[in-house]
């Protein structure tokens, strides 16, 4: 089992990559990726599966938002949804591979696996065998993540090798309405990060002052958090995150420390 890699932790993060929309930079594109490269940051990346079993670097459930296609992402081939461009730009949907090949190894890429049920339980593990797959002989620092344990105790099985963690936050049930409370309430406490062999969590930055990020902050556990969106966030949030991932501002790539 790989401890999370410096890397992680030297540079802030480009959430969905150094996104621009309005200089027609799509959020988790192929000209975001170049982007965040070119400006030395870290790159923070979401996987949805296509219908024959890729992953596609993605953030929706469904392809309503960012393109001029309807429905799910699962319900088209890769080939398809490669073919989709990306809406007010020229890019179009990347295969994890791909953005695999850009990047090699010139920055740490933080992929979260997005589960497609939503209701953070048991999965087909199809996602997660795919991503191990694909990363299986990348040699530059990546790492997985995700809101739902039992795809980050997959990851655990299929690439033992891999950093992974949790993604985070105070699950308050009103801001996920699908979810029965009990299973709010025991994502809320992390309870599971040792149980699925988790090395480092991804929390909401407005949440980190929960009793069990600081504890795992005690324990020496590295503690990255989301979404940064302005420099006055960022250094309330470095009083106790390790790294942010952030979007809308360009923050210093050699932030102080403490």
């Amino acid at each position: 089992m790989a401890d999370l890699p410096d890397s992680f932790t030297a540079r802030p993060i480009a959430h969905r990559a150094l996104h621009d929309l309005g200089s027609g930079v799509v959020e988790n594109s192929l000209t975001a990726i170049d982007r965040a490269m070119r400006m030395g940051y870290g790159i923070e990346i979401d996987l949805q599966l296509s219908s024959d079993g890729v992953p596609m670097v993605f953030h929706d459930d469904t392809l309503d938002r960012l393109t001029t296609a309807t429905g799910p992402v699962r319900g088209r081939t890769a080939q398809e949804l490669a073919d989709l461009r990306l809406k007010g730009s020229d890019d179009r949907i990347p295969t994890l591979a791909r953005v695999l090949e850009k990047v090699d190894g010139a920055v740490p890429l933080l992929i979260e696996l997005k589960d497609q049920s939503r209701n953070l339980g048991q999965t087909e593990t199809v996602l997660e065998a795919a991503t191990a797959a694909v990363l299986s002989d990348y040699a530059g620092d990546a790492a997985v993540m995700s809101f739902n344990p039992f795809m980050v105790a997959a990851m655990a099985d299929l690439a033992p090798t891999l950093p992974r963690g949790l993604t985070t936050c105070g699950f308050i049930p009103s801001h996920w309405p699908h979810l029965p409370p009990e299973t709010c309430t025991a994502l809320r406490s992390i309870t599971a990060f040792g149980k699925v062999g988790a090395q480092f969590i991804s929390h909401d930055w407005t949440d980190l002052g929960s009793p069990r990020v600081v504890e795992l902050r005690a324990q020496g556990i590295p503690i990255l958090c989301w979404t940064i969106t302005q420099p006055q966030d960022e250094a309330q949030a470095r009083l106790i995150a390790d790294n942010v991932t952030f979007e809308g501002y360009l923050p210093p790539l050699d932030p102080p420390r403490d």
